[in-house]
């Protein structure tokens, strides 16, 4: 059945937009081409879940509120990024790393993580009380990545597929194990009993603070160019509904009462509507 050339023309505007918020367009970034020799086989978890763009968006925002309740990756953050000015660029920059492991060509994805590497070898630094930390340490980097892959699967399993079997759910987990063990993490879960262990474990390692709450607070009231700032709001009071209450409240962030609703289903509609604008793209 022929297209309906409005309708075309609305969902082709739709894609470059959202493009735009992930690519640097003008200085002549492109999207990450799939490839048929990537690290991961299409049509497997890993690939459904990181290629839906509103989970991705809210598990992203809730995985990073988790990740600065870290004082070695918020320290990190503080001493060796642009975060303040930048927060688009850095939040461009993962989610293209995210990408290229996930879609692109292996010997791409390869570089990528050497690429990261190298960056985190040269991260380092002394925490407020006087102890180092390092970008390279496995437990910090074990946390930074237990909290990405809970967040993602959380967020596609809440607005996308719910009914995601257990068996896929684990195989998720035994996939970005490859990308987190690459990035020396450990422990790294390879299904949901052991990313639910280390996440518990890893808890102790947390701690609050102004500056947790500061980032927090740029995180939610970001607004990338491109994006609507409606849909922004909407995203990131979907991923604060989803952070466990300890990390509500160690971030200062009041728990969603009945304006989660609105939120979760304004959410949706979203993640439908993306879904319909790149299914057939």
């Amino acid at each position: 059945m022929p297209q309906d050339p409005l309708s075309e023309r609305i969902r082709m505007k739709l894609v470059e937009r959202v493009r735009g918020v992930f690519n640097d367009v003008e200085g002549g970034e492109q999207p990450v081409p799939v490839s048929d020799d990537a690290l991961f086989e299409k049509d497997t978890p890993i690939r459904m879940v990181h290629a839906d763009i509103v989970g991705m968006m809210v598990g992203g925002i809730r995985g990073l509120l988790l990740q600065m309740l870290h004082p070695h990756a918020l320290q990190g953050v503080l001493d060796h990024s642009n975060f303040r000015s930048d927060m688009h660029g850095r939040l461009r920059r993962t989610a293209r790393f995210i990408a290229v492991t996930t879609f692109g060509h292996r010997d791409d994805a390869q570089a990528a993580i050497e690429r990261v590497n190298r960056i985190h070898a040269a991260v380092g630094g002394t925490l407020p009380d006087g102890s180092p930390y390092s970008a390279s340490d496995p437990r910090t980097l074990a946390w930074v990545h237990v909290a990405e892959a809970t967040s993602f699967l959380a967020a596609y399993l809440r607005h996308v597929r719910p009914d995601m079997p257990g068996s896929e759910q684990d195989e998720y987990y035994r996939q970005f194990a490859v990308i987190a063990r690459a990035l020396g993490a450990d422990p790294v879960p390879l299904d949901r009993r052991e990313a639910e262990q280390i996440f518990r474990e890893l808890r102790s390692d947390l701690a609050t603070s102004p500056k947790a709450r500061e980032i927090a607070d740029l995180v939610l009231t970001q607004r990338p160019e491109g994006a609507p700032p409606a849909v922004q709001s909407v995203l990131g009071a979907e991923a604060v509904a989803l952070l466990p209450p300890f990390a509500r409240s160690m971030l200062g962030l009041e728990r969603p009462g009945l304006g989660a609703f609105p939120a979760r289903a304004a959410t949706w509609g979203v993640g439908k509507t993306l879904r319909w604008a790149f299914r057939q793209n």
